[in-house]
């Protein structure tokens, strides 16, 4: 390891964006931002089609950016894991320092609230709220090596921050009324049993997310070999467990969203759109199929990461598709 990273603070920067923030990651959180912003509309003026505008947008810098910020807190966060496990990681490697690091979450810390706070103050204080939280998991994680090292306690303590950026949009969304007007009339919200859509009569949305990423985190960190010292949920609950844990939360999303959407009471493209992600979940559950029959060392990734992609293009069509 270097002792002195080459260049400016800028390049080394610019160069841990390149090599850790890849572009599905940004990928998925544009995806992450439709899709949520889709369904909410969806689900509070279903007689219209949803068209994403400039708040939309907003929101999909926002998202990108705390993205990067809690890249780099984890950069720092997970320094000793890295230098056994992931030796090739910049911050092990020298290639940035952590002075530099605490300079990129500070200035993408100020960006994002300020762009937020274009949107509304509810939006300014959810994002500082989400980037408090992310620093306040380093500070637990050095306090405690058994919320570091015990893999599904510190899935409880990490999660969180998603949950918190979902909120974020949610809340957002509400404020910036970006859903088609008419959004908060008397009658049409489905989830609302009659009332103006509120945070949390739209909660419940964020159960959908929740599914479709958590089966992505347990495939990627299950296989069927034990890596002692490493963080896989198949070291504490077994491949088979840990598979079938990943292949529930599929169901947990897709269930979530018919009970929520009833795309059986819609005609026509809306309906077939809307019933689709059924077919959708077949994709991770021939990933688990796979895993288990083959003994594969490693869970295969790939139906993981299309189910998301594909149910978040999906949620994204049915809500675009006019009644």
């Amino acid at each position: 390891m270097s002792s002195r990273a080459p260049g400016g603070v800028f390049s080394r920067l610019l160069h841990f964006t390149v090599v850790m923030y890849k572009p599905h990651y940004l990928l998925y959180g544009v995806l992450w931002v439709f899709a949520l912003e889709a369904t909410i509309a969806l689900l509070t003026a279903p007689w219209d089609a949803w068209r994403p505008g400039w708040a939309t947008l907003g929101r999909v810098v926002v998202v990108a950016v705390v993205l990067l910020y809690l890249r780099m807190v984890d950069e720092q966060k997970d320094l000793e894991y890295d230098r056994v496990h992931n030796p090739d990681r910049p911050l092990v490697t020298g290639a940035v320092t952590a002075p530099d690091l605490r300079l990129g979450t500070a200035v993408l810390g100020v960006v994002a609230i300020a762009a937020s706070l274009l949107l509304s103050v509810r939006s300014a204080i959810a994002v500082a709220v989400v980037l408090v939280y992310g620093l306040a998991l380093w500070g637990a994680e050095r306090l405690s090596p058994w919320l570091r090292d015990n893999i599904l306690a510190n899935l409880v303590i990490t999660y969180p921050v998603q949950l918190l950026l979902t909120a974020y949009v949610l809340l957002s969304v509400l404020d910036t009324s970006s859903v088609p007007a008419g959004w908060a009339a008397y009658e049409p919200c489905t989830v609302c049993d009659g009332r103006p859509a509120a945070f949390w009569s739209l909660a419940p949305v964020a159960v959908i997310f929740a599914g479709a990423f958590l089966q992505f985190e347990l495939a990627r960190k299950t296989a069927h070999e034990r890596r002692p010292g490493e963080h896989y949920y198949s070291n504490t609950l077994g491949a088979g467990a840990s598979c079938v844990v990943s292949v529930l939360f599929v169901a947990v999303a897709v269930g979530t969203d018919l009970v929520l959407v009833r795309p059986w009471e819609y005609e026509g493209l809306r309906r077939v759109l809307g019933l689709l992600p059924i077919l959708a979940a077949a994709l991770p559950v021939y990933g688990g199929f796979r895993f288990l029959r083959d003994r594969a060392a490693e869970y295969p990734l790939a139906p993981a990461v299309l189910f998301i992609v594909t149910f978040y293009l999906l949620l994204i069509a049915q809500a675009t598709v006019p009644a």
